[in-house]
């Protein structure tokens, strides 16, 4: 297995335990103040982790593009989080997950459109039933 794949393994599970375990926190706070507790932990072990392996010696070799890019990143994901800790907050962490989830099709769309990748009838199916399976959760 490539270490990607296993990294990308790793990912959805954290990603699965992650929306479950704000949910609990969320109890007595509103969303905004969970997502600034949960961002402040996420701020301090990424650079705790960038120190550990020695990835601070990369910032000599960012371009002012590679700067907007990521900061454009940061602000795309700051409003999901946003809106998702909003969402969990009021609604069924399992709807919302599956929703939030549905993102993928719009990565798949872009990822072939600005990036370039490889299209496949593969991944038109998967993202077709990414969609479907959202319709069957969503509509009543």
């Amino acid at each position: 297995m490539p270490l990607w794949v296993f990294y990308a393994i790793l990912s959805m599970i954290f990603a699965g335990l992650t929306s479950v375990i704000a949910k609990f926190g969320l109890k007595n706070v509103s969303a905004d103040t969970g997502l600034i507790v949960r961002t402040t932990f996420v701020f301090l072990l990424v650079w705790l982790n960038g120190i550990a392996f020695r990835d601070l010696r990369d910032f000599s070799q960012l371009t002012t593009k590679d700067i907007l890019f990521l900061g454009l990143s940061g602000l795309t994901t700051t409003l999901s989080w946003i809106f998702y800790y909003r969402a969990i907050k009021m609604g069924d962490v399992s709807v919302v997950a599956v929703i939030d989830k549905a993102s993928i099709v719009i990565t798949l769309i872009l990822s072939f459109w600005l990036l370039k990748e490889p299209f496949t009838w593969r991944m038109v199916i998967a993202g077709a039933l990414i969609i479907a399976g959202l319709l069957v959760l969503t509509i009543k």
